[in-house]
């Protein structure tokens, strides 16, 4: 299929399944998590074209809105929009940085004429969106994927649909990869200019917003859980021979109230004492507290001793252990850490496990080796390509 023929049929069957998804986009709408993404992103409201920025930043969702912190303090300066895809996205990013303009992006049959005229595009990790790259380019833009990976997992799911990828790289100007294997296998998808630049959150250390109170007990987090590990970790603390504190962080907003039901029905079996964040402001007042608010998990991280890294012991594919390795806490996690191998990679100290084994590790946990990052980079490199613009005006002698 020649390139005009695969544009025509890409931008033809994104309408189709647009048009088709109208009705459960619409039933999509009553639920809260959804209630000021879909509008935004599939009906426009309340987000209008932006008609020129410098550079368009385009990150999922909060993980990595977070790890662009780093660069978007270099970026200051510059007209920046980054556009998001989740409501926890957009809220960490106007929280983060107020100066940039912050918005959804729209789906793909919107971005044609919605797409800004920038000089840079920067779309982070696998937001691989044809209709993106293909507007940003043709309104000048240069373009970059940054963070870039490719799981063991989904990589033969990638290789199946290489036509697609290949015709979408032929937009994309530059790659950054993770690790060397991540390179390897966007070259054989059909990408052209990759080079290994780690992992952008690497860059960031990260800060308590608040200095929480030590707790006179040993304090476990359990962080970013999912659906069937809240239980499997309620199971193994029950059995713990020493005094403890646990908090659990569930991933999600939305499951909050269903995780509170479970941990009362616990609590009334294991006669254990449960609190609510949202309706306790007083911290450590019960052996187990739901964290059921945002920005918390760092303070936590903090004060811990250990940290079960949740979506790792079901098939989720993990989530980023370096924050509480920077404050040295021991990480407990599953073996489904598929889409985490690269910052693992970067940790030494940490222990991954089946769930059956987690009561093993929680029993050792006072005496196990703390973590640490061991990796590092540095900015510069990313920087020198998204702000290439201000190099080409120095060598042509224009002012800036």
């Amino acid at each position: 299929m020649g390139k005009p023929l695969f544009r025509g049929f890409y931008k033809g069957l994104s309408l189709l399944l647009y048009l088709l998804s109208l009705p459960f986009l619409l039933f999509l709408i009553t639920k809260p998590k959804y209630r000021r993404s879909i509008p935004a992103r599939f009906f426009l409201f309340k987000n209008p074209r932006i008609k020129e920025c410098d550079v368009w930043i385009h990150a999922c969702s909060l993980g990595e809105v977070k790890s662009l912190e780093p660069l978007m303090r270099e970026l200051r300066g510059e007209r920046v929009l980054l556009s998001v895809i989740t409501a926890t996205g957009l809220d960490e990013a106007k929280r983060l940085y107020p100066w940039a303009r912050v918005t959804f992006l729209p789906f793909e049959p919107f971005l044609g004429f919605w797409a800004p005229r920038c000089k840079s595009l920067v779309v982070v990790e696998a937001e691989l969106w044809f209709s993106l790259f293909e507007s940003a380019k043709k309104k000048g833009a240069k373009t970059m994927l940054l963070n870039a990976r490719i799981s063991d997992r989904s990589y033969p799911r990638y290789l199946r649909f290489r036509f697609f990828y290949e015709r979408l790289f032929e937009w994309v100007d530059e790659l950054f990869a993770q690790r060397e294997e991540d390179r390897e296998r966007l070259l054989a998808l059909g990408a052209k200019e990759v080079s290994v630049k780690g992992n952008l959150k690497l860059l960031s250390t990260p800060v308590p917003k608040q200095l929480l109170p030590k707790p006179p007990k040993p304090l476990i987090v359990a962080a970013s859980t999912h659906e069937g590990e809240e239980e499997m970790i309620l199971e193994a603390v029950a059995s713990l021979s020493y005094p403890f504190y646990l908090a659990i962080v569930p991933r999600h907003p939305e499951r909050f109230d269903s995780v509170w039901k479970l941990l009362e029905r616990w609590s009334a079996r294991e006669n254990r004492s449960i609190i609510r964040r949202s309706q306790q402001s007083q911290w450590w007042s019960a052996e187990v507290t739901l964290v059921d608010s945002m920005g918390e998990l760092i303070d936590l991280y903090a004060i811990a001793e250990g940290v079960i890294l949740g979506g790792a012991f079901v098939p989720v594919g993990g989530h980023n252990p370096l924050e509480p390795a920077y404050f040295g806490c021991k990480i407990l996690s599953g073996i489904h850490i598929h889409n985490q191998f690269a910052l693992f990679e970067n940790i030494e100290g940490y222990y991954l496990m089946e769930p059956r084994e987690l009561l093993e590790y929680l029993e050792r946990l006072p005496a196990l080796p703390r973590s640490f990052v061991k990796g590092e980079m540095g900015p510069k490199p990313l920087l020198d390509a998204i702000l290439h613009y201000k190099k080409e005006c120095e060598i042509d002698g224009k002012s800036l």
